[in-house]
């Protein structure tokens, strides 16, 4: 899941229990909400796609599966932790 700022307001909304329609509840872009056609309609187009791109995770996935891509989880689990600087 990629992490936006859209996506961490809506979780806060959620959880404070105030909650409204995805539309109402996260904010708008400028030139969209002046009333610039083309620009409101690109916008309406981008807030529909969604936050992952379901379809290259199949992709990866698919590959995982056929041994294409090697995967060391030990090394993502030393990023992480070089990431967070060692935090527990």
């Amino acid at each position: 899941m990629q992490i936006t700022p859209r996506s961490l307001l809506a979780r806060e909304l959620s959880a404070s229990g105030k909650a409204q329609s995805k539309a109402e509840a996260l904010p708008q872009p400028a030139a969209a909400a002046a009333g610039d056609g083309a620009l409101a309609s690109a916008a309406a187009g981008l807030q529909a796609l969604p936050e992952v791109d379901l379809s290259r995770v199949a992709e990866v996935k698919q590959a995982l599966a056929r041994g294409e891509v090697q995967f060391d989880a030990q090394r993502l689990a030393d990023l992480v932790a070089r990431y967070h600087g060692g935090r527990e």
